[in-house]
């Protein structure tokens, strides 16, 4: 491997076979025969139709009638993985038009004109530099050499890097992409086995806990960004008080339990050596984008002071970081690696939430869930535990994350404040449930590759993934629900 500094223009290698396919594509879904595709494709049809075909219940006008069958056929596409995320989405937005789910073409392209959108795009621009750059994967080999030659070490450096490196990369899947490499490397050096407790160990957690450390920021890629269009206009400083102690306690909890799991699998024989893991000189496109990370996030951090909105610190650092001669990146780096597909998701999945809540349909769906828990409404903690119960079953349900959320947390916070409930804490409730867990590697682009890594089967990540619902609901109220009423945001108003 070479060291974690690059020229100026040059490109870091990927792994053999991954060149050439850009930074966030690097994780492709294995081809799908035409019988299995056919298969697939039925039920989410056939949910579509029974919604669009059945009459319109009564309190549902027939606007939202059509908008909840279109939301029917995306969530059923983005469970079967039959289409690309983003092909999903732009189904379901052509269908809101032709259908009238929505009033105009101008509500069914509401994403696209949201500012969330261009936000991610800023931050994953961002995250392209300092990954380009080189800076990343030094980052990453500095915190592997601070273990020394303690296995134990090592196990929770990773887990700190998953919070620490978010702010300098803030995808999980790049990060992984990176770091399962390192890591593979000092575990070979150590002549740990594939498959061995500890490799199952590393791995678990670097599929199933990384991405906790991205959603305590609002700059931390797809969950963030759509959760905190959904849930109202977030500063970058009031979502990192409000969901930072909800995912860093998931992280340590849920980092805690793997380890207790594996701990006879980090005894090693003989001194551990990391000698492979060496670093060249910094070089010039380092230290840019280091300057440019910095200065963003020193924005964010401020934005009590100057008041600009998240998205425009983004866009300060995407215009910087495509300035010829100044920034990092050249255009057509930019056009060919940013992983387009990531902004149609999420506006599209903006689009058919905003659908929902236009059209009344969230509400009369929130209303026919208040009334199958109405026997709760006085009690605040079991209404809530309800809906925490309610939301894994939907991500079960739901592989992707942001059709997850577009699905979700309308529903959660019309729910909650017809029960007579804070409605953002019940929506924050249904973002931490839904994004502390995996309970299959097709969740995440990421997970699919590093659990491939350690021969980790579908029952080992599903019972994990149960674990984490457990740690996440526990968690929630012993901790995350008091902290919250100390910021002032408590469960009842």
């Amino acid at each position: 491997m070479s060291g974690a500094g690059s020229h100026e223009g040059d490109v870091p290698q990927l792994p053999d076979g991954e060149a050439g396919r850009g930074l966030l594509g690097i994780f492709t879904v294995p081809a799908i025969k035409p019988g299995a595709l056919i298969l697939k494709a039925a039920f989410p049809t056939l949910a579509f139709l029974a919604v669009l075909l059945a009459p319109t219940p009564q309190g549902l006008t027939g606007e939202g009638h059509r908008a909840l069958a279109v939301m029917a056929l995306a969530v059923g596409l983005w469970a079967t993985d039959v289409l690309p995320i983003a092909v999903t989405g732009l189904v379901g937005v052509v269908l809101l038009v032709l259908l009238h789910g929505a009033p105009n073409i101008t509500d069914a392209l509401y994403g696209f004109s949201n500012p969330v959108a261009y936000f991610l795009i800023g931050i994953l621009t961002l995250g392209l530099a300092v990954y380009r750059s080189g800076l990343a994967e030094r980052l990453a080999v500095y915190l592997i050499r601070g273990a020394g030659g303690s296995p134990r070490m090592l196990y929770w450096q990773m887990l700190f890097s998953f919070a620490a490196l978010t702010f300098a990369l803030p995808s999980a899947t790049t990060r992984g992409a990176i770091q399962v490499h390192i890591y593979e490397q000092v575990l070979a050096r150590w002549h740990v086995a594939q498959g061995s407790a500890m490799y199952k160990a590393m791995m678990l957690a670097m599929g199933s806990l990384n991405r906790l450390g991205s959603t305590a920021l609002l700059a931390g890629g797809i969950t963030p960004v759509v959760a905190s269009s959904l849930l109202g206009d977030f500063s970058w400083t009031r979502w990192f008080i409000l969901m930072s102690i909800p995912f860093y306690a998931n992280l340590v909890v849920g980092g805690t339990l793997v380890y207790l799991y594996y701990r006879a699998g980090f005894r090693l024989d003989g001194a551990a050596d990391i000698g492979p893991l060496a670093t060249s000189p910094v070089h010039l496109p380092e230290v840019k984008a280091a300057l440019i990370t910095l200065g963003t996030a020193l924005l964010w951090f401020t934005d009590f002071l100057h008041g600009l909105p998240p998205t425009v610190p983004a866009l300060i650092a995407l215009a910087i970081i495509l300035m010829p001669g100044i920034g990092v990146l050249g255009w057509r780096d930019f056009e060919r690696n940013l992983g387009w597909s990531n902004f149609f998701a999420i506006a599209t999945s903006l689009s058919l939430a905003n659908a929902l809540v236009t059209s009344g349909a969230a509400a009369w769906f929130s209303h026919t869930l208040v009334g199958a828990v109405e026997g709760v409404r006085g009690t605040p903690l079991l209404a809530l535990l309800a809906l925490a119960g309610a939301s894994a079953l939907v991500r079960l349900a739901v592989a992707n994350i942001s059709g997850y959320l577009a699905l979700v947390i309308p529903v959660a916070m019309a729910t909650g404040e017809s029960l007579g409930l804070n409605p953002l804490v019940c929506g924050m409730t249904a973002v931490v449930v839904g994004d502390s867990v995996i309970y299959y590697p097709a969740q995440s682009t990421s997970s699919v590759f590093i659990f491939q890594r350690a021969n980790l089967d579908a029952f080992q990540v599903f019972r994990f993934g149960v674990v984490m619902t457990l740690v996440a609901i526990a968690v929630l109220f012993a901790i995350v629900l008091p902290y919250w009423s100390l910021v002032g945001e408590g469960l009842t108003r």
